[in-house]
């Protein structure tokens, strides 16, 4: 079978050393308002003007970076993992990657839909950071799955 667009096997190793500390540094950036340093950029807002006489003044506005460096953390570590051949890729475990992706597409849109009616304000927007890395969690969860159970009922033959 040809697998073109899945990373080489090695690259999982890779997307977990990426993914666990960037998920790291997202929680701790949403909920302890964590901030890394060297991640601060100054950026020039137009939003703020002071005028006083002919002269406009900018203020100068601080953008911290860090939930921004987390989440690209995040995507690109699950999409490794995800995305990284088995060390036997088969037909079998096309149809189980097959399988998985498409249960987790449903699965997602169906949690979307939940929060879209029930969950309101900054709540809701809580709920959409997480919808964007729901698709490849439940991907990888299913899949590992799948491939379990389906080695220990080839096992049991």
């Amino acid at each position: 079978m040809k697998t073109k667009w899945l990373f080489p096997h090695r690259f999982r190793l890779i997307g977990w050393i990426v993914f666990v500390p960037s998920a790291i540094l997202g929680f701790a950036a949403m909920y302890a308002d964590f901030k890394v340093g060297w991640l601060t950029a100054r950026w020039l807002s137009e939003s703020f003007t002071i005028t006083s006489g002919h002269s406009v003044t900018h203020l100068m506005d601080n953008q911290d970076l860090t939930d921004e460096v987390a989440a690209i953390g995040v995507i690109i570590g699950l999409m490794l993992i995800a995305f990284s051949r088995e060390k036997v890729e088969d037909e079998m475990i096309g149809q189980l990657r097959l399988e998985a992706l498409q249960w987790s597409v449903y699965a997602n849109y169906i949690v979307l839909a939940i929060a879209i009616l029930t969950v309101y304000d900054e709540a809701f927007f809580n709920v959409m950071i997480y919808n964007m890395f729901t698709v490849l969690l439940v991907f990888i969860i299913r899949f590992r799955w799948l491939i379990h159970r389906n080695s220990t009922n080839l096992l049991a033959l």
